[in-house]
């Protein structure tokens, strides 16, 4: 492919080479790491704990079970299915950014919950472990910062065992379109503003909120884990579509 027929895809609003945005999205978690939790606090008014809870109550996390929480950074997500999974249960996270990772080892010792969790830096097109290895695969807010979404989802149908679950949790689409001008006057005025005094990044949160406008809506992201090989694809919203989780089984 000659330099003027380079593919492309987007990086929040801007249109980048296919190959330049996991490099970029790579250098906005390293420079929130640090701060990420905290952001994620302020942003959603705490409101996102309630959805990673609903999370896990859908999942059901059962004793023994292999998590891999794909995108999981500070461990969010993998804490919560240790504690309800009980004896036995193991999670790996894996993620791109080491400084995030650094972070989620930190709490993972504070929580006294290291022996049970493996961190991994990778990447969620190219996943380094073998076939059928997992019985649950997470992610939490990472799939609209893939490069291309359908790698992504066609590794973790490989990597997840017969009978393995899918979960996705990702912001969505508000069905009111009123509602929806609102959450964008929200986003794009409040959040950037709010990462440059807490984090003293406004950028980095100004491509966080575009990616978020960017992703595909609820039905189109249900078809897209179908296209995948996932069956009994199905999704709830939470708080009125704010955010979403997709469901799906390698059957």
């Amino acid at each position: 492919m000659s330099a003027d027929q380079q593919e492309t895809t987007h990086f929040g609003f801007q249109e980048v080479e296919t190959g330049q945005k996991a490099g970029m999205v790579h250098g906005v978690f390293t420079r929130v790491a640090s701060r990420y939790d905290l952001m994620n606090d302020l942003m959603s008014a705490g409101v996102h704990r309630i959805w990673k809870d609903a999370m896990m109550d859908w999942l059901a996390p059962r004793p023994g079970q292999q998590l891999l929480d794909v995108a999981g950074g500070t461990g969010d997500i993998a804490f919560r299915f240790l504690r309800r999974a009980g004896s036995g249960a193991q999670a790996t996270v894996l993620d791109m950014t080491e400084s995030m990772l650094v972070e989620g080892r930190r709490r993972a010792e504070a929580e006294h919950l290291a022996g049970q969790l493996d961190w991994v830096v990778g990447d969620a097109m190219a996943l380094p472990f073998e076939d059928n290895r997992f019985d649950v695969y997470t992610i939490s807010f990472g799939i609209r910062n893939v490069t291309r979404i359908e790698s992504a989802l066609a590794e973790a149908y490989r990597v997840l065992r017969p009978g393995g679950r899918l979960m996705v949790l990702e912001f969505s689409q508000l069905p009111s379109r009123p509602l929806q001008r609102l959450y964008d006057l929200y986003s794009f005025n409040v959040i950037p503003q709010m990462g440059q005094i807490v984090a003293g990044d406004r950028d980095s949160y100004q491509y966080l909120v575009e990616s978020i406008r960017k992703f595909p809506d609820q039905q189109r992201f249900a078809e897209m884990i179908g296209t995948a090989g996932f069956g009994l694809v199905k999704y709830r919203n939470l708080s009125m579509g704010i955010a979403a989780l997709h469901s799906g089984w390698k059957i």
